[in-house]
């Protein structure tokens, strides 16, 4: 039963770190005009990730210092869910 469990929280992890991920990569692509917010379905998919992920990325911005331009929180996000992968795997094998 705790190895479900554990492999339900991994399986949570890994899907969080790819909206991540693709949170990451679409602001890049938005950035550099690949990608164009007057497209109905790019504003929808940007807007839904901004919602979920800034309640998140705020958190971690009071945290971290000011670096200017540059956003590390979704890198301290990814390390941290990274890492509570690391913790669940672990945990995971220590019960077989």
């Amino acid at each position: 039963m705790l190895s479900a469990l554990l492999q339900i929280i991994d399986m949570i992890l890994g899907i969080a770190w790819f909206i991540v991920i693709i949170h990451v990569v679409l602001s890049w692509l938005i950035n550099f005009n690949v990608l164009n917010l007057g497209q109905p379905l790019v504003a929808q998919i940007w807007d839904g990730l901004n919602r979920l992920l800034d309640p998140i990325y705020s958190r971690i911005r009071a945290i971290l210092p000011d670096t200017g331009a540059l956003d590390l929180s979704p890198l301290v996000l990814l390390v941290g869910l990274y890492a509570a992968r690391i913790m669940v795997a672990n945990a995971l094998f220590a019960t077989i």
